[in-house]
């Protein structure tokens, strides 16, 4: 068995691991620690979890776990990564994958030196819609413009995503999302032009537009919120050529999606089938650790991500998280 520990008794972790882990066979989620141990035991009795830790430190000492979760506030992503690795643990980390890019380049190196799987929680890309969409902006000739779209409504402004402090931000949170799709379909990593946010506190972005530049030639716009005037949309559109694609609800295509495509005056509806996209990150988590095989989003591209959000928030006229 794979068997993996929660850092912290986080809102997402019963949907991210704890469901998907009983679906998935050889993984088991074994423990679970918080700074309120109390919390720590009421997340255990609830979710069937055998073990609780008291600590962070402790819950990562336990030599009978093979992996860890990091669900943790954006700003303690990298140094309680870091500490995994140091023993041997696997990491699966949830996004943003660190505060900025420096952090992410210290977390790309202690996982090559300890020779472990780390895997950034972009649940999405593990999707078969993730893989479709990339072969049909394939049909699309010489791109033209890719953009992206995370928005939704958030106005629960005590949430630690609203903290600077803790590394939060609609780009860190949401914008993560759209920067990390417009790097997939955009062929290459593409320069920041310039950005415009809306603060919700000083240095804290509620919102966020950036127009890209690929390699390519290719245009991109990126846009999060987590609260403006646009409440919610999540989608990609991409135009080449010889056509154009749109895509709605890339994030969780299993509740609903709509994708759609012309190639050559020829249009085209899909509905694109798979499991939860949690469920097929956590078999592509298993496979890594396994066979060295199935992490489509390792340390290097958590690097790139991380330093087109950090461009973003120095065009905006904003510092970088951390």
């Amino acid at each position: 068995m794979l068997r993996i520990g929660v850092l912290g008794a986080a809102r997402i972790a019963p949907a991210a691991l704890v469901n998907p882990g009983r679906l998935v066979p050889g993984v088991e989620v074994a423990a679970v620690a918080a700074r309120d141990r109390s919390r720590a035991e009421a997340f255990a009795a609830k979710h069937g979890i055998p073990r609780v830790h008291g600590s962070y430190d402790e819950l990562i000492a336990d030599r009978t776990l093979d992996a860890i979760y990091n669900p943790l506030p954006n700003a303690l992503h990298a140094p309680w990564t870091i500490r995994a690795l140091e023993a041997g643990k696997h990491v699966l980390c949830e996004k943003p994958f660190t505060s900025n890019e420096a952090e992410a380049r210290e977390v790309a190196a202690a996982a090559e030196k300890s020779g472990t799987v780390v895997m950034e929680a972009f649940h999405y890309r593990y999707h078969p819609l993730a893989e479709r969409m990339r072969k049909i902006v394939a049909e699309l000739g010489e791109l033209r413009l890719v953009e992206a779209w995370m928005c939704f409504p958030l106005p629960r402004f005590s949430d630690i995503r609203y903290s600077l402090e803790l590394g939060g931000g609609s780009m860190m949170d949401a914008g993560s999302y759209a920067v990390h799709v417009a790097r997939l379909l955009g062929g290459g990593e593409p320069a920041v032009v310039e950005a415009r946010a809306l603060e919700r506190s000083p240095g804290v972005d509620r919102a966020m537009s950036a127009a890209l530049r690929f390699p390519s030639g290719a245009s991109g716009r990126v846009h999060s919120s987590m609260w403006s005037g646009m409440l919610l949309k999540i989608g990609v559109r991409v135009r080449g050529t010889r056509g154009e694609m749109r895509v709605s609800n890339f994030v969780a295509p299993q509740f609903f999606h709509r994708l759609a495509y012309t190639v050559d005056g020829v249009s085209r509806r899909e509905k694109v089938p798979g499991e939860a996209t949690y469920t097929c990150q956590l078999r592509a988590f298993e496979s890594a650790v396994r066979t060295g095989v199935g992490n489509l989003t390792p340390p290097a591209d958590s690097v790139a991500n991380m330093s087109v959000i950090d461009a973003i928030y120095r065009a905006a006229g904003l510092s970088p998280r951390g």
